[in-house]
């Protein structure tokens, strides 16, 4: 006999169906929920650096590698064109001034100061002929003068015995106006001579110093033209180190052309170049200093180049006290640049989170360093080794400073 089998409720049919179908519901709503709320990530707090905000000393400044160059170079120019003859100093090598870097020859400066030298010659001999000449007229001129004034009183003791002669009576009175007219007559004759006996003295006087100052004049000339034959020999202009020559013997140059250069080995500078940021706050005259084997040398800031080149512009500072024993050309330090006086602010330790949340946003962690969760803040100034907080943080909050490039966009990490 068939026994007739009830038939099951639906709800128990179909209750795979319904419990997967409550699953996925379940699995919608839990991936709504973190949806709509914040994004959690979970990191390993050994992997990040934590640092407190702290109210300390802050001192603004800019801290960038320099280049130790000489505190002068000295370009080598040639006085005199020619061809390079020998080149006497080595570069690298340490000269003295006046030491010799290389000789050029010209011969046909040779030649043409052998010709302005037998001009000279020439001229000389001329001189010495005119001089001659002088020399016998002023002897004349004053052998005239001396036989003038001897005439002259001559005829006045002549006239005064005539007027002796008169008053005994011996002479008559027409017989002294005609002595008295003579007398008048050579009185003046011989003092007219007198006087231009004494102008032609002069002017032979003069004649003799232009004379004089014209072979003075041509005896520089002659001396320049033999000292063009000394600067055919290129000296160095000062004590330091020939860096280069840049001439080749039997090379041609021209006079004024640039064939070497000595660097000043006494004293040196430290080169470097700064961000643009800095350019309206970097001034001559600011204190800078090295730190090299534990020990601060000072520096200032002696030459700022304005001009801006790929964001860039050049500064120079020279010491101010004592040196690095083992300072060399090319050698790199790191320098410090003050841009102010110390002063308290609320500052936190530099990281990488500035170049991910450009100073915007940071990490804050909580009270038992379970967690962090992105607070906004403001930075103002910094340095290098610390940023300024000036909104958004206060003195005792941990904060994270590292790691951010792993974090994406996660609002809250759980250590």
């Amino acid at each position: 006999m068939d026994i007739k089998l009830e038939k099951k409720p639906w709800y128990i049919r179909y209750r795979y169906y319904l419990a997967g179908a409550f699953l996925v519901c379940c699995g919608l709503i839990y991936v709504i929920v973190l949806a709509s709320g914040p994004r959690r990530l979970r990191i390993n707090a050994e992997h990040i650096q934590i640092e407190e905000v702290k109210q300390a000393d802050f001192m603004e400044y800019v801290d960038v590698e320099g280049i130790v160059h000489p505190i002068l170079t000295i370009i080598v120019n040639t006085r005199e064109a020619g061809n390079v003859d020998q080149i006497i100093g080595e570069e690298g090598s340490l000269l003295e001034k006046g030491d010799t870097i290389l000789t050029l020859t010209n011969p046909n400066l040779m030649r043409e100061i052998e010709d302005q030298q037998d001009e000279w010659e020439k001229q000389r001999i001329s001189y010495q002929e005119k001089a001659l000449e002088m020399e016998q007229k002023s002897l004349t001129l004053k052998q005239q003068t001396l036989e003038a004034e001897y005439e002259l009183n001559k005829i006045r003791k002549s006239f005064s015995l005539e007027k002796e002669e008169y008053a005994m009576g011996i002479r008559s009175k027409a017989q002294l106006e005609v002595s008295e007219d003579e007398y008048r007559y050579k009185t003046e004759s011989t003092r007219l001579k007198l006087k231009s006996l004494q102008s032609d003295s002069s002017m032979t006087v003069i004649r003799k110093e232009l004379l004089q100052n014209d072979r003075d004049r041509e005896e520089k000339k002659l001396i320049r033209s033999r000292q063009r034959i000394e600067d055919l020999v290129v000296r160095s202009p000062i004590d330091g180190q020939l860096s280069f020559v840049k001439v080749t013997p039997g090379q041609q140059v021209a006079a004024g052309e640039n064939i070497a250069e000595v660097k000043v080995m006494d004293q040196f500078k430290i080169h470097t170049s700064l961000s643009e940021y800095y350019i309206d706050r970097v001034t001559t005259g600011l204190p800078a200093a090295i730190t090299y084997q534990g020990k601060r040398y000072p520096l200032k800031i002696s030459k700022v180049i304005p001009e801006v080149k790929d964001r860039l512009f050049e500064v120079d500072l020279v010491f101010t006290g004592e040196m690095p024993e083992n300072v060399r050309l090319g050698k790199s330090f790191r320098v410090q640049i003050e841009l102010g006086q110390p002063e308290q602010a609320l500052v936190v330790p530099r990281g990488n989170f500035y170049q991910q949340t450009g100073g915007q946003w940071i990490y804050k962690v909580n009270a038992d360093k379970t967690r962090a969760v992105k607070v906004p803040v403001t930075i103002g100034r910094q340095n290098p080794r610390q940023y300024e907080i000036t909104e958004g943080l206060q003195p005792g909050d941990l904060v994270i400073v590292s790691g951010y490039d792993t974090f994406g966009e996660a609002e809250e990490l759980v250590f």
